[in-house]
C-alpha cells in the first residue's frame, strides 16, 4: 500500500480555527517510523510562542463555547467520532507507522477511540446533570473550568486524546493539545478532523513540539485552568515542580509505571501465562498498565515460569505492517538503549536473566526491535527492583511462598495503577486477597490491560495523584457551583438575637451634647 510511506504535509499548529506554520521556528520534532528509520514522515516545526497565542484565543474561544448548550456540544463530539469512523484504516495506517505497533492493535485502537466517545455520549453527560432540591430553590450546576491543556503520550496516541479532548468539550471547556513528539501525524490528523467539526473558533488548538520546551511552556501557562498529563512519574514531578506556584491549577497526573500480577496456586495456568505474556509484551511493554511484575507462589512457580518462557519465545517480533506480527520495535533508540541498560543491571545485581534484554533483528527494516525479555528476581537479596518502571517488554517474576506473601510484596510497590489476580474462583480465601491488595484496579482471571471507561479507577502509589479517569473525567473538568434563591419577602420577626433590628430609631439619631475639650 502506498499510503504506507506516504509523506505528511506539515500543516503548523491550529490556532483560532486555522493551521499556522510558526513565524519564528524554535526547532523541529521528525517523525519516524520505528519499525522503518528509512520511512520519514515529516518535519514538524514548532515555536513556543505559539503556546502563548493558543492558550489566548482559547481563553477567548470560551467566552463562546461555554455558552453553547450541552445537546449541540454533543453535536460536534459526534461529527468527531463519525469523522474518525470514516478515516479508520487512515489512522490505523498513521499509528502503525508512528508508533511500530501492529496494524491490528492499531485497528484495535482506532474502534475503542470511536466507543470511548460512545461512553461519553451514553453514560457521561449524565456526570453533568444538574442536582436540584425541589422543596427549596436550590441547585447545584456543573459548569466549564475554561482552558484545558492536553500533554498526550506516544503508546495510546489516538485513543488518550480523543478521550480527553471530548470529555473537555463536553464540559464546555476549551482545549490546548500537544501529542507526544513521537506521534506528530496523529496529532496533526485529530486537528484536521476538528476542523471539520464546525466549532467556533478558539474552541480546539493544537501546539507541537518537544515536551521539554512546548510541554513545559503550556504546563506552566498561567491562562491555564485545568491540566491533563499523560506520561512519566518524572516528568510528572518535573511539572509539579514548574507549576509549584500554582497549587489551585486542576492537574491529572496519570504516570502508571505498570501494572502487576499475582498468580496463585490452584488457578487456571494456561489464562494465567496467556493473560501475563499478553499484558507484558503487547505494545512492546510500553503501556502504562503493561504487565511489569508477576508474583507467583511457590506451588506453581516452576510451570509457570516453563510454560511463560516457552510460549513468550515463540511470539513474532517484527514489522507492523507484517500480518502475523505480534510485538513491534520499541519507540525509539533511546528507549531500546534504557531497556538493555536495565537488564544489565538485573543481571549486575544477582538476579536470573531467562530471557535476556536485547536487540532484535528484523530482515529488511531497520528499526528499534528488541527482544522480550524475562528476570527471575531474588527480592530477598537487598535489590528487590520494587520502585521502578521496567522499560519495554520486560517481565520480572518474583517466587514467594503463599498468596499472603504476594500480597504483602505486592502492596510494597511503589507503582500500583492495576494488578491482575490470577486463582481458583472457589478459592477459601479470595475474599480476603481482594480485601488486603492495595491496587487502583483489580482484575481477576484478566490481565492488568484491561479496563472499563466505565467504571471510575485510581492508580495508587507514584500511578497517580488520586483522580479518576474515564468517563469520570467530566466531573474533573467541571466545577459544581451551587445556587441558593430566596423569594419570601423579608419578615424582621426572623431576625436574629443581638442586633436589635426593631430598636426605636429616634434614640440613634437623638442629637447628643458634649462638653468643650478641658473642662
Amino acid at each position: 500500500m502506498d499510503h504506507q510511506r506516504e509523506r505528511l504535509l506539515r500543516r503548523g499548529d491550529y490556532i483560532w480555527g486555522s493551521f499556522l506554520k510558526p513565524e519564528r521556528v524554535d526547532g523541529y520534532v521528525v517523525g519516524v517510523n520505528p519499525g522503518d528509520r528509512s520511512d520519514v514522515l515529516g518535519r514538524f516545526p514548532f515555536s513556543e510562542s505559539s503556546v502563548d497565542d493558543a492558550v489566548e484565543m482559547a481563553t477567548r474561544g470560551f467566552q463562546t463555547w461555554r455558552r453553547v448548550s450541552r445537546v449541540e456540544r454533543a453535536k460536534a463530539v459526534r461529527r468527531f467520532r463519525d469523522l474518525v469512523n470514516k478515516t479508520s484504516e487512515r489512522f490505523a495506517v498513521l499509528i502503525t507507522r508512528e508508533t511500530g505497533k501492529p496494524l491490528w492493535e492499531a485497528r484495535q485502537e482506532v474502534i475503542a477511540s470511536v466507543r470511548s466517545v460512545d461512553l461519553l455520549l451514553e453514560e457521561g453527560l449524565q456526570l453533568l446533570e444538574p442536582k436540584i432540591l425541589n422543596e427549596r430553590e436550590a441547585r447545584s450546576d456543573f459548569r466549564p473550568r475554561g482552558v484545558v491543556g492536553i500533554l498526550a503520550p506516544y503508546n495510546l496516541p489516538l485513543l488518550l486524546p480523543t478521550l480527553h479532548i471530548m470529555a473537555a468539550l463536553l464540559a464546555g471547556n476549551t482545549v490546548v493539545f500537544k501529542p507526544s513528539k513521537f506521534t506528530p501525524g496523529v496529532g496533526q490528523s485529530i486537528a484536521e478532523l476538528m476542523d471539520r467539526c464546525r466549532l467556533p473558533r478558539g474552541t480546539f488548538g493544537l501546539v507541537q513540539g518537544s515536551g521539554t520546551s512546548v510541554g513545559q511552556k503550556l504546563a506552566t501557562q498561567s491562562g491555564l485552568d485545568a491540566l491533563l498529563f499523560s506520561g512519566s512519574f518524572g516528568t510528572a514531578m518535573a511539572i509539579r515542580r514548574a507549576t509549584f506556584e500554582r497549587p489551585e491549577l486542576p492537574t491529572l497526573y496519570q504516570c502508571g509505571g505498570k501494572g502487576a500480577a499475582i498468580v496463585v496456586g490452584g488457578c487456571d495456568l494456561e489464562r494465567a501465562v496467556y493473560e501475563v505474556m499478553i499484558g507484558a509484551y503487547l505494545t512492546a511493554g510500553q503501556r502504562h498498565n503493561s504487565t511489569g511484575r508477576v508474583i507467583v507462589t511457590n506451588d506453581v512457580f516452576e510451570r509457570f515460569l516453563d510454560q511463560l518462557t516457552r510460549r513468550t519465545g515463540k511470539v513474532n517480533v517484527g514489522y507492523g505492517f507484517e500480518p502475523r506480527c505480534f510485538l513491534g520495535p520499541v519507540i525509539s533508540e533511546n528507549y531500546r538503549t534504557r531497556y538493555r541498560r536495565y537488564g544489565r543491571a538485573l543481571v549486575q545485581r544477582n538476579h536470573a536473566a531467562v530471557l535476556e534484554c536485547g536487540n532484535r533483528e528484523v530482515e529488511g527494516h531497520r528499526g528499534f526491535y528488541v527482544a522480550p525479555a524475562l528476570y527471575v528476581v531474588d527480592h530477598a537479596n537487598g535489590h528487590p527492583f520494587l520502585n521502578d518502571e521496567p522499560p519495554g517488554p520486560t517481565a520480572l517474576l518474583y517466587r514467594v511462598s503463599d498468596w499472603e506473601e504476594a500480597v504483602a510484596l505486592h502492596n510494597r510497590l511503589m507503582y500500583r495503577v492495576s494488578t491482575s489476580l490470577f486463582v481458583a474462583p472457589d478459592h477459601p480465601e479470595l475474599a480476603e486477597m481482594i480485601g488486603r491488595l492495595k491496587t487502583g484496579s483489580l482484575n481477576i482471571n484478566r490481565g492488568t490491560i484491561g479496563a472499563s471507561l466505565r467504571l471510575p479507577a485510581v492508580g495508587l502509589g507514584r500511578s497517580s495523584n488520586g483522580i479518576p479517569a474515564g468517563i469520570d473525567l467530566l466531573r474533573f473538568l467541571s466545577t459544581p457551583r451551587s445556587t441558593l434563591v430566596e423569594n419570601r419577602p423579608f419578615d424582621p420577626q426572623q431576625a436574629v438575637p443581638g442586633i436589635n433590628w426593631d430598636a426605636d430609631d429616634e434614640d440613634e439619631s437623638a442629637e447628643v451634647e458634649l462638653e468643650p475639650e478641658g473642662f
